[in-house]
């Protein structure tokens, strides 16, 4: 069916191998922080027990995941954003350049090589207690999708914090500027081994609508993140050339109506469960989130995890999904 050769490839993945090791020493410290999604209160209060020291072990480090769609109106990037407002001590993850650049695809994963190349760049170690936050204009948006992708590479601390927008109107602290040469550092971050249960790629997706069009499912549950419009076709696709409309079978579960509409925050994990119960989504059956380039499909891959919807080992991402 033509619609299937519109599907993302996304390039082989190695096979996983849990960093065991590497979780064990994690479990043997107290963390900061016990849950993924922390408020900023939870951030703040973490952040003044970090040791003033580049070299700390079991640091505490902000991430800003900055990120805007190519059709920024103001033609806007998430390091400027950055630059203009954000958490003191935070670093930045860039979406556009930690990727397969070997990909025709906008944001595939990178190779395990090129994310621990990445990591050392940026300055974050294995042992850092990772807190990723978006913008304060979007609130929820590329956080997820970044906090996702250290958990594939089997980061043993990540979190997301719910949310910037929340931390600048409560009053906490925020800097502005470009990093200053002395500010910037480099780590040793090994390469690491790459969690594949985690991901749907393109020849596994193909066979799954294959199934869906045959009313052979097998129980699998696709998620569609995108607008309700983008999904029925009734609106384009924000990148030129791409077909409207969505995966045979597939649910849409917008993520923009699993956020406070104020606030840009998670909504409460009881909302969000009635939410994928209304759409008709079956928490005993495996779930492959998707989107148009597997971006906010990660927003909805958390919002189960607050809502303790499902089995955290059957939900997977579809990576490169619509484009």
């Amino acid at each position: 069916m033509a619609v299937i050769a519109l599907l993302a490839r996304a390039s082989p993945l190695a096979k996983p191998s849990l960093t065991l090791p590497i979780r064990a020493q994690i479990r043997t410290r107290q963390l900061h922080l016990q849950s993924y999604i922390v408020t900023p209160k939870e951030l703040s209060n973490a952040l003044t027990k970090n040791v003033p020291t580049k070299n700390a072990p079991g640091r505490i480090v902000p991430l800003c995941a900055a990120w805007l769609m190519p059709n920024d109106p103001q033609g806007r990037t998430g390091r400027q954003l950055f630059q203009e407002k954000r958490i003191p001590s935070a670093k930045f993850f860039d979406v556009d350049a930690i990727k397969d650049h070997g990909s025709p695809f906008p944001h595939m994963l990178p190779s395990p090589e090129n994310f621990a190349t990445a990591m050392q760049k940026i300055g974050i170690k294995k042992d850092d207690e990772i807190v990723v936050y978006d913008t304060q204009e979007l609130g929820l948006f590329s956080a997820p999708r970044v906090a996702w992708t250290l958990r594939v590479f089997g980061h043993p601390a990540v979190h997301i914090l719910n949310n910037f927008r929340l931390w600048v109107q409560q009053g906490y602290p925020t800097e502005n500027g470009k990093m200053e040469a002395s500010e910037e550092e480099s780590s040793d971050y090994p390469v690491p081994s790459m969690e594949a249960a985690k991901v749907v790629h393109f020849p596994e997706m193909k066979e799954i609508v294959k199934d869906q069009i045959k009313g052979n499912s097998q129980g699998i549950q696709i998620v569609d993140a995108r607008s309700g419009p983008r999904w029925t076709g009734a609106e384009p696709e924000p990148r030129p050339g791409l077909p409207n409309g969505h995966m045979p079978g597939s649910i849409n579960v917008p993520f923009s109506e699993l956020l406070d509409p104020n606030t840009k925050t998670l909504l409460p994990g009881q909302k969000l469960r009635q939410i994928f119960e209304s759409k008709g989504l079956d928490p005993e059956k495996p779930i492959v989130n998707s989107c148009g380039t597997g971006v906010t499909a990660a927003v909805v891959d958390a919002a189960m995890s607050e809502a303790g919807f499902g089995n955290p080992e059957n939900r997977k991402l579809y990576d490169g999904s619509w484009t």
